[in-house]
């Protein structure tokens, strides 16, 4: 058996809950899905998966420029009600 060492990682007690889930599910624990994530980084020299940053789709960008040009803006509205009654025009 290979020489293993202890490693702490700090992690938010659900993200932990819901990875471990996962992880048992694929008929391993959260220690083997560290490790494959690790053996994976290495492999390809950095992140196994793309970062990036999430860029709004065109609509959501023609819905900025609507908004700071203050074109089809409904708003403010005083409340609740109001809202919903311009939603449902």
């Amino acid at each position: 058996m290979a020489n293993k060492q202890n490693m702490t990682l700090r992690i938010e007690p659900e993200l932990k809950e819901q990875a471990a889930a996962l992880f048992k599910s694929l008929g391993m624990d959260l220690s083997t899905a560290t490790g494959i994530f690790y053996r994976q980084a290495l492999r390809h020299h950095g992140l196994p998966f793309e970062v990036r940053l999430d860029e709004p789709n065109e609509t959501t960008y023609a819905a900025m420029e609507s908004a700071e040009k203050e074109e089809d803006l409904y708003g403010p509205f005083d409340s609740v009600k109001s809202l919903m009654e311009a939603l449902d025009a």
